[in-house]
């Protein structure tokens, strides 16, 4: 699959995963609105910008500069390849 260049089409589809998520949140407090479940969803989207950052840019940075991947899927692959 190609990278994705267009940078009308790399806006879109950054909206449209804002708005899956904004959805997903809304529907998860709709079905159970308290503070405990708007914490909950908070740091849940906490930690996994933070999990992002780290897959993304510390491991490249810090850990080994070889490390560059377009996904989750390339680097499963790039760890495996260096452990075989």
């Amino acid at each position: 699959m190609a990278d994705l260049r267009s940078t009308r089409w790399i806006v879109a589809k950054g909206i449209a995963l804002l708005g899956i998520a904004v959805a997903a949140a809304a529907l998860t407090l709709l079905e159970s609105p308290s503070l405990r479940t708007a914490f909950l969803l908070a740091v849940l989207v906490w930690a996994s910008c933070r999990f992002y950052y780290f897959l993304f840019y510390v491991l490249e940075r810090y850990v080994d500069p070889t490390l560059r991947y377009a996904g989750l899927m390339a680097l499963a692959r790039s760890i495996l390849a260096k452990r075989a």
